[in-house]
């Protein structure tokens, strides 16, 4: 049987050699191959070209294993397992050449679904700045192989948070409001345009705290994971899992001054 440290080590590696492939696509030239829920909603013929590559080396290498990808969609699990992966997360920001985007994989327990899984083990990598995440499940989180760990006793005042925002102008401006708000109640707020690096960044203490609507589980399966095993709190709506309505990720003392703040605004939004 597997353990959850040699799975954290085949997504490590896979997500590596993915990321110097997206990379190198990334330098001979982008080219979008189609929008998805907007005309800001992008894929380039990279993305598809690096989950195909994901997708076959993780069949090659866990054949009875299932997959759940961005871009091709979902192969059923013979094992049990399942690996949920983002092959661009930050698009856009790879398209326009700002280096904050990363390769996320993450593999986990039961059907493929937030509200259900166990997540085992997970790896995202940002190549062009050189840094690899992993963790696994009770193992710890892990920046180049050195422990992170979230910043603890921060005061909401004192806190700087991430978030994103919807492809969609009108949920952009529904978003907005709530940014508006809390604004001037924490330092100040990030949005980075990553969801896997913003969880990862809460990990190694380069945020404070994070929350975010509309994620796929794609989007978070490994940060979530990573930012858990670095010592954060990660939860949805009602303090569920987290799921497309909602996911906030801070170290335990602060989540209970940022999740009763963000909550309440999506909690009755469909």
């Amino acid at each position: 049987m597997t353990s959850n440290a040699e799975l954290r080590e085949i997504a490590t590696t896979v997500a590596r050699r993915a990321a110097a492939f997206a990379l190198q696509r990334r330098r001979d030239g982008v080219e979008i191959a189609a929008s998805k829920s907007s005309l800001s909603d992008i894929v380039t013929r990279a993305d598809r070209e690096t989950e195909q590559l994901i997708r076959d080396t993780l069949a090659a290498t866990r054949p009875r294993d299932g997959f759940l990808g961005e871009e091709s969609g979902g192969g059923s699990s013979q094992s049990g397992l399942t690996w949920v992966v983002d092959p661009i997360d930050g698009t856009v920001n790879y398209f326009y050449g700002i280096p904050a985007w990363a390769v996320s994989i993450a593999v986990v327990e039961g059907d493929p679904e937030p509200s259900t899984w166990r997540a085992l083990a997970g790896a995202v990598v940002n190549p062009i700045a050189g840094e690899t995440f992993a963790a696994h499940a009770g193992g710890g989180a892990q920046l180049n192989g050195a422990r992170i760990h979230v910043n603890e006793g921060v005061d909401l005042s004192l806190a700087l948070v991430g978030t994103g925002f919807g492809y969609d102008a009108e949920v952009r401006r529904k978003q907005a409001t709530l940014v508006q708000e809390l604004i001037g109640e924490v330092r100040d707020i990030r949005r980075i345009g990553a969801a896997s690096l913003d969880l990862c960044s809460v990990a190694a203490g380069r945020l404070d705290g994070y929350f975010e609507r509309g994620l796929n589980p794609w989007d978070h399966a490994a940060g979530a994971l990573i930012a858990q095993e670095a010592g954060a709190r990660v939860a949805g709506i009602g303090e569920g899992p987290a799921d497309r309505r909602l996911l906030v990720a801070a170290a335990p003392d602060l989540f209970e001054r940022l999740h009763p703040r963000v909550e309440p605004f999506y909690a009755d939004w469909e």
